[in-house]
């Protein structure tokens, strides 16, 4: 079988692109691939970088690949509270009602990372609009020509943020990629939601090389683990009294007349009452239909 290539993981993410990420595995790096891949096919790649700054964003990508990115800093001073003119006008909704604007043709990668970071300077609502409008060009307020193609990828760390949001920032996306995996293989659920067609899944495992290249593997082989052997665990093991009898003491517990039991030497004894002997005594003898449970002598009170 021929391994696949990075271009078939591409092919399987329709945009707009949800990469929810976990402490365990972190989806910045996925989203530079992505990003590499966009600008390698000829894409203009506009970045909204809130949470790096963009040396450090840039970092890894080759030159071809910087020169096709356009980065807008939110990093530096997302409010312009330093007054130099260097941070972007109106702030994060300023920035992304700009991308929503541009006019030029041609197609459009834009990544935002990351989708956490503006949902905690923009009402849901609000972003939830703007990113429709980014997907949807022609939806844009200003009434700007519609582009030729328009990609949106959005990072968002899933466990900041309650149900909610999450679900409503899923609810844009044509398809949702999520990172798990085992031990150092990464793999990528993804889920593809296309209009009026029922929703396709898919896992893809790879790795990312330092020049944020993917690199696909074909699915690992699991090979079963024998299971352990299982310990029967005796509950009465620390217990500070025996609940075990012995042969001994189970044999004088069989043969221990109770004191209310009817026996034959009582029976005797009461044919011949020796003497100062009380007659009025009263002796029960069980029949077949007795339960006798000596741990609970009350159970047929119902208590």
């Amino acid at each position: 079988k021929r391994r696949p290539s990075p271009s078939a993981f591409s092919r399987a993410v329709c945009p707009p692109v949800a990469l929810p990420d976990s402490v365990q595995w972190e989806g910045r790096s996925l989203l530079k691939a992505l990003i590499k891949n966009a600008a390698l096919r000829g894409d203009q790649v506009h970045v909204l970088g809130c949470e790096v700054s963009e040396e450090e964003f840039r970092e890894g990508f080759e030159p071809d690949v910087n020169s096709r990115l356009v980065y807008h800093d939110l990093f530096k001073d997302p409010l312009n509270w330093s007054k130099t003119g260097e941070a972007l006008p109106g702030g994060p909704l300023g920035a992304l009602r700009a991308l929503c604007g541009r006019t030029q043709p041609g197609p459009v990668t834009i990544a935002l990372d990351s989708l956490s970071w503006l949902l905690f300077h923009l009402p849901c609502t609000t972003l939830c609009q703007l990113l429709h409008a980014l997907s949807h060009q022609n939806a844009c307020p200003d009434g700007s020509s519609p582009v030729e193609r328009v990609h949106v990828l959005g990072l968002i760390h899933e466990e900041l943020h309650g149900p909610g949001p999450v679900g409503a920032l899923s609810s844009l996306a044509q398809a949702e990629v999520t990172l798990s995996g085992m031990l150092d293989q990464t793999s990528a659920h993804i889920v593809n939601r296309r209009l009026r067609q029922r929703p396709t899944q898919q896992t893809q495992w790879f790795s990312i090389l330092p020049d944020f290249s993917l690199h696909l593997h074909r699915v690992p082989a699991r090979e079963p683990r024998p299971c352990p052997p299982t310990t029967q665990v005796d509950p009465t093991a620390h217990l500070t009294f025996n609940l075990h009898l012995s042969k001994k003491e189970k044999e004088a517990k069989d043969s221990l007349t109770l004191p209310f039991q009817f026996s034959s030497e009582k029976q005797q004894a009461l044919l011949r009452p020796g003497p100062g002997q009380s007659t009025s005594q009263i002796f029960y003898e069980p029949d077949a239909y007795d339960d006798l449970d000596q741990e609970d002598p009350d159970d047929d009170l119902d208590i």
